[in-house]
């Protein structure tokens, strides 16, 4: 299938490399690697005894291990990070074992047994640990010489805190 538009937005996030090679025109060593940071969560059973967010220290590729409550209370930890090769949103129950390590170290009460998988996510990284330190990459024509054409590639947790800037950004090129 062909399109033609004046201007194309790829915000594709896990897809922005895959849409930008099938874009006729851009040169394939101007599309960044695509990194799959899985994130698995696990939920607490029983009564969470904090009541605010706790964030432990970043770790790499990740805000480490860290508490967030829902609307309803329910508490959940996570995201760790995992490097994986393909999209898969299940949650290994073995994980958890790293889980009540880390969550220890900021709640040694944590009861043995009090873990259940909850959910993952994966993050599009466009680096690996121990590459550069850049979160996201946005591209224009003048960095790929496709006219018309905006890549946003890794658009992940630091893309979305973004997210208004980055709107306000583009929304001053459209």
């Amino acid at each position: 299938m062909r399109i033609a538009a004046a201007l194309v937005v790829n915000a594709a996030g896990l897809g922005a490399q895959a849409l930008a090679r099938s874009i006729a025109g851009m040169p394939a060593d101007k599309i960044p690697p695509l990194h799959l940071a899985k994130g698995n969560y696990f939920v607490l059973s029983g009564r969470c005894p904090f009541s605010r967010l706790i964030y432990p220290m970043p770790t790499p590729g990740g805000l480490g291990v860290h508490l967030t409550l829902d609307l309803a209370g329910q508490a959940k930890f996570g995201p760790d990070v995992e490097w994986v090769n393909a999209i898969d949103y299940a949650v290994d129950p073995q994980r958890a074992t790293s889980f009540y390590a880390a969550i220890r170290t900021y709640w040694p009460d944590l009861p043995d047994g009090a873990l259940q998988p909850g959910y993952a996510g994966v993050r599009p990284k466009i680096e690996r640990p121990g590459g550069s330190t850049t979160d996201f990459l946005i591209q224009t024509e003048k960095d790929h010489g496709v006219a018309g054409l905006i890549n946003l590639f890794g658009i992940e947790s630091p893309g979305m805190t973004a997210s208004l800037a980055i709107a306000d950004w583009l929304a001053q090129r459209v």
